[in-house]
């Protein structure tokens, strides 16, 4: 098994204590910064199709995402300097009145892990936080928008409508999920697309960007 193959299995099988260090020999043997992201990023595509085919649950796909966050790390300033392309930059957070935000993070840390940026909004975000984070930022190509109860949809639907307003909206894609929501609410308020889960939430922001 070469060491890239090592780090993309450390990464599958949430070895956090081991990837950075196995990242760090791939470096030694001549691999670039570039060819260990995406190795670990293909990695986590397959824990991703693993967790949509029921063959794995939240918990090891929380394991996988945060092995290899600690595999990004010692990357970093190497993908920095090679100026690194990124898939795209996130706006993500869990709306006004809703405090929930295991379901939002792991959204967050799945989407991060397929290689994108992420900025996190938090919980409890009015809208106005949503629009003026996007339209600050140029280079924001996807809002994820979350709620967990049914109490906060309305709160949801007014972020919508607020980033449907935005002058900035030409240049960006909302994406909505949460226990509650479902397609049919998603079209109903204006948003572009609805996921069901983590997994598919980056796999949408891929197929967006």
């Amino acid at each position: 098994m070469s060491k890239l193959q090592e780090v993309a299995a450390a990464v599958e099988k949430g070895k956090s204590k081991i990837v950075a260090g196995l990242v760090e020999e791939a470096l030694a043997e001549g691999s670039s910064a570039v060819e260990i992201l995406n190795s670990m990023i293909d990695a986590m595509s397959v824990v991703g199709e693993k967790f949509q085919r029921n063959e794995i649950f939240v918990p090891e796909m929380l394991v996988a995402a945060r092995a290899m966050k600690k595999g990004v790390e010692p990357l970093k300033p190497l993908l920095a300097d090679a100026g690194a392309p990124k898939a795209g930059k996130v706006i993500i957070g869990t709306v006004a009145g809703d405090l929930h935000d295991i379901g939002k993070n792991l959204v967050a840390m799945m989407i991060e892990s397929a290689g994108f940026e992420v900025i996190d909004l938090g919980v409890d975000v009015p809208a106005e936080k949503f629009v003026e984070a996007v339209e600050n930022d140029p280079e924001v190509n996807i809002v994820a928008v979350s709620a967990l109860l049914t109490t906060t949809m309305p709160s949801m639907k007014t972020v919508v409508e607020a980033l449907n307003a935005s002058p900035a909206r030409s240049r960006f894609k909302i994406m909505v999920g949460g226990a509650p929501i479902t397609q049919e609410f998603c079209d109903e308020i204006g948003a572009d697309y609805y996921t069901t889960d983590a997994a598919s939430a980056a796999q949408k922001a891929k197929e967006i960007a």
